[in-house]
């Protein structure tokens, strides 16, 4: 047995509450090491009740590691617990980093779960579950029905600041187009910054009260949200909090008063006398015109807390997905989410982390982060074959276990963003490689996220190609790739109660480049295949019982099983969504 391999964490991602009375229990092992995998646990403070034993099941796999799994129900609210582990040669007891022959007498040696606290445990918002977001840059998006003007301007602040805009895209315009939206099938808006900023992209906040003049008005946003509410639309703002504008009030005060403005310990390494030339001051990416926040000072705290409370109370906003959060001391977000969720305990708050973003999952800051690490492993498989199907499923084996489950399945999951190049031009436009990735985004654990214009066959590399303006006359080539993502769109919501639920592997096969696997509830089971070859591929799928229907929900073929086996034919990057397995 591979003892260097194994590893349990009590109170992280290997140990945590669903409910009052629900655990879940991880285990970590060498990859093919440990055949049989027991947890036996009982009541820490009361040493004559007997342990109780259940079995753990392999969930995932990665490159290196198996990981194991038990999810039950427990009657005690203090817990101690040790795991029994047997490679087929050797049987041991592993708790507190010991491998012994025997359990001990003392409890107190056992890992630990102190007690069932319900304010410890994760709660995301329900509706969050079932979402489908499609991000909406507003300066590309539209300036009226299935219009977007392509023209710039510069608009005046209040303050005498000017607002700039590229391709004069405005909330009117999405209002107008909320009908496209509505129709694609989403139900959720994530519009990148439209507060009062300088740069078309508004990620350099002059003024977080108010609408930049280059996109519309209060009003207009409030009406904005009030029609996303009637259609069952869900809309989230970007909050920039990180930094701000050169042209916010308070920087322009140290700007002009130096040591003596009130304003001094609002920003962060800052000097003086202020130079915006030379740079003497933290600033986001070294960008001298957006100056680094001091989200340590408790008047900034209290200032950007308002800013969150008043979206919500003022426009009915439902979420905030929150820039550069990685830069951001954790206190800062955990007062955040305190004030919001007071202002609406079913707001939704996602991180901007690139990488795995763990230690800001916990519960007490964000629900969920922007899952670059799942653009990634698809940009490496779906494009090119760059990686095999074995790999494939070991990265998204590693991904499923970075985070306790109930943020799992709520993981903006991305195959491009406004800062990265479109997944299209990986794909070297082949519309049939972006199609199979999109279908297993939508198919996947997490919430898909779809970047307005993607579903239009738009690409690029560059950041002015991929914000582009979106396309509203379409050629039969975006008509069809459109019409395709209505149709998985549709498909996950039919069933969101299986793609909401369990995940495991049914097929890899990497000659073939075919992968399967299954989402599935209590009740029903899908099972989407994947052909990532260039090839038609023969498929066999194992199916419950010997002989059964299912139907492809692609496009609806009809297929029967034969000795507990369905077999079908993909065709060169394509897939298949099997109901009724």
């Amino acid at each position: 047995m591979n003892k260097h391999a194994i590893f349990h964490l009590p109170d992280s991602a290997y140990a945590f509450a669903l409910s009052e009375n629900r655990l879940c229990l991880r285990l970590r092992a060498a990859r093919g090491d440990i055949r049989e995998c027991l947890i036996f646990y009982g009541d820490r403070a009361n040493h004559r009740a007997k342990m109780a034993a259940v079995t753990m099941k392999l969930v995932a796999s990665d490159r290196l590691f198996d990981y194991f799994e038990a999810d039950f129900t427990v009657d005690i609210s203090r817990i101690c617990y040790y795991f029994w582990l047997s490679d087929g040669n050797e049987d041991v007891y592993y708790y507190s980093g010991e491998f012994t022959l025997s359990p001990a007498d003392d409890r107190n040696r056992y890992f630990q779960f102190p007690y069932i606290r319900r304010e410890d445990i994760v709660s995301v918002p329900e509706w969050a579950k079932k979402t489908i977001i499609y991000q909406v840059f507003p300066d590309s998006f539209a300036t009226g029905k299935r219009y977007i003007s392509g023209k710039g301007s510069v608009r005046t602040a209040p303050c005498g600041a000017p607002c700039e805009s590229r391709l004069g895209g405005a909330l009117r315009g999405i209002i107008e187009n909320l009908d496209y939206i509505n129709d694609l099938g989403v139900n959720c808006i994530y519009l990148n910054p439209i507060f009062t900023a300088g740069s078309y992209h508004k990620y350099d906040t002059i003024d977080y009260f108010s609408i930049d003049p280059c996109f519309g008005t209060m009003e207009d946003f409030r009406e904005l949200v009030a029609s996303c509410h009637k259609m069952g639309i869900r809309v989230i703002l970007d909050g920039v909090f990180n930094h701000c504008g050169w042209n916010f009030f308070a920087f322009r005060d140290v700007c002009e008063k130096g040591k003596a403005s009130a304003y001094k310990d609002w920003f962060y390494r800052l000097e003086f006398p202020v130079d915006t030339e030379n740079l003497n001051y933290a600033a986001f990416a070294y960008v001298r015109q957006m100056p680094k926040l001091n989200t340590g000072n408790p008047e900034v705290v209290e200032y950007l807390c308002n800013v969150g409370r008043f979206w919500i109370r003022e426009a009915g906003i439902d979420g905030w997905r929150l820039d550069v959060a990685n830069e951001v001391n954790h206190d800062f977000w955990r007062a955040f989410r305190r004030a919001v969720k007071a202002e609406n305990p079913e707001t939704f708050l996602i991180a901007e982390v690139w990488e795995d973003a763990e230690q800001w999952l916990y519960g007490d800051q964000f629900d969920s982060a922007m899952n670059y690490r799942f653009a990634e492993v698809c940009r490496a498989f779906f494009p090119k074959n760059g990686i095999s199907v074995d790999e494939f499923d070991n990265r998204l084996g590693y991904m499923r276990m970075r985070y306790k489950s109930p943020v799992t399945k709520v993981q903006m999951n991305l195959l491009d963003s406004h800062d990265v190049p479109r997944f299209l031009h990986f794909c070297d436009r082949d519309i049939r490689r972006l199609k199979l990735a999109a279908l297993f985004q939508m198919c996947w654990e997490g919430i898909p996220s779809i970047l307005a214009g993607d579903e239009k066959g738009i690409t690029g590399s560059t950041e002015e190609e991929y914000r582009q303006a979106m396309v509203w006359e379409d050629s039969p080539q975006s008509a069809e790739l459109t019409a395709f993502y209505k149709k998985i769109i549709t498909i996950r919501k039919d069933y969101i109660d299986e793609f909401a639920g369990g995940v495991k592997t049914v097929l890899k096969d990497n000659g073939k480049g075919i992968y399967a696997f299954s989402r599935y509830s209590n009740e029903r089971e899908i099972i989407v295949v994947l052909n990532n070859s260039d090839n038609k591929q023969p498929v066999s799928i194992p199916c419950r019982t010997g002989n059964q229907e299912v139907t492809d929900l692609l496009n609806g073929t009809i297929l029967s099983s034969k000795d507990g086996i369905i077999k079908l034919t993909l065709g060169p990057v394509s897939g298949a969504v099997l109901a009724g397995m």
